[in-house]
C-alpha cells in the first residue's frame, strides 16, 4: 500500500510529528509512504513572535518530527515542485528517496538569516553529499534549482514541471510504484541494515547485513509464522544491532588476578 501525506503550508510540527509517527502509520501494510508539498520551510515571520523559550520547543519538535520521518518502518519518498528550503530541505533530507522538479528550489539557507540548520541539516546533509560539499552548501546558503541538486546527488531525480505544477510529486508516485511490488519485508530489512550500517565501521556493518538477511530469509522459509513469532524474532535481532551500535566496554583481566602461571 502506497500513502500519500501532502504538506499544507502552514504546517506543524506536532501535526506532522503525529502523523509520521503513528502507530498505524508504519503498519506492515504500509510499504512506502510519499511526502509531498509545493512550498515547504519554517515560516520566519511566525518565528519573530515567538519567545526564546517557545522558539526552543519549536525547533526541538521540528528536530523529533524529522527524526520520526528518517526512523519510518518503510521507504520514503520526498517529492519537491516549490521551494524545499531550510527546514522543507531538512525534512527531504530525513526520506530515503528524493525527487524534484527542474524549476524546484532547494537549499539550507539559515546561514543568511543568522541561524544554523537545526533540524537535522547539519547532519544529515555531509551523510548525503560528503562534508566538503555540505559544508560549501551551509556556509554559502547556496540554492539550487531541481537539475542543480540532482547533478550533485542531493535528490534522485529531477524532472521538468507540467502545467499543474506537480511533475515531481506523479515521479515520486512512480518511484514508489516501482517498489511497491517488492517483498515488503526484505525492503524493510533492506533500510534498516543501509541505515544501521552507515553509522558504524564496516565490519559491524557487515555483521548487521548478517543479521537482516537472516531475517530475510527465515520469512522467506516460513511466510505462515505467526505474527507473534515474527515480533519476537524481530526483537531479538533489533537487540543484536543495538548490541553492536552500543557494545558494553570488555571486562579484561590483569596479570595480578591470575592463579596460576601459564605452563
Amino acid at each position: 500500500m502506497l500513502r500519500v501525506l501532502c504538506l499544507l503550508r502552514p504546517w506543524r510540527p506536532l501535526w506532522a510529528r503525529g502523523c509520521a509517527s503513528d502507530g498505524a502509520a508504519g503498519g506492515p501494510e504500509i510499504q512506502v509512504r510519499a511526502l509531498a508539498g509545493s512550498n515547504q520551510g519554517a515560516d520566519l515571520k511566525e518565528r519573530e513572535q515567538m519567545s526564546e523559550a517557545e522558539v526552543g520547543v519549536f525547533v526541538q519538535r521540528l528536530r523529533g518530527l524529522m527524526n520520526d520521518i528518517a526512523a519510518f518502518p518503510a521507504p520514503t519518498i520526498a517529492a519537491m515542485d516549490g521551494f524545499a528550503l531550510g527546514g522543507g530541505l531538512e525534512l527531504a533530507l530525513a526520506c530515503d528517496l528524493r525527487v524534484a522538479a527542474s524549476s524546484a528550489i532547494l537549499g539550507l539557507i539559515e546561514t543568511t538569516r543568522g541561524l544554523l540548520p537545526g533540524a537535522g541539516g547539519t547532519q544529515r546533509l555531509p551523510r548525503c553529499l560528503g562534508v566538503a560539499l555540505a559544508k560549501e552548501l551551509i556556509f554559502t546558503g547556496r540554492r539550487l534549482s531541481g537539475t542543480q541538486a540532482h547533478a550533485l546527488g542531493l535528490v534522485n531525480h529531477s524532472v521538468a514541471q507540467n502545467e499543474e505544477g506537480d511533475a515531481a510529486y506523479h515521479r515520486a508516485r512512480a518511484l514508489a510504484q516501482e517498489i511497491l511490488p517488492q517483498a515488503p519485508i526484505a525492503v524493510r530489512l533492506g533500510k534498516v541494515a543501509i541505515d544501521r550500517g552507515m553509522e558504524v565501521d564496516i565490519a559491524s556493518g557487515m555483521v548487521i547485513e548478517g543479521i537482516c538477511y537472516a531475517q530475510t530469509e527465515f520469512h522467506c522459509c516460513y511466510p505462515d509464522w505467526s505474527a507473534m513469532a515474527r515480533s519476537q524474532l524481530t526483537a531479538t535481532s533489533t537487540f543484536w544491532v543495538q548490541a553492536i551500535l552500543l557494545p558494553q566496554p570488555p571486562e579484561y583481566l590483569g596479570l595480578q588476578e591470575r592463579t596460576t602461571m601459564p605452563s
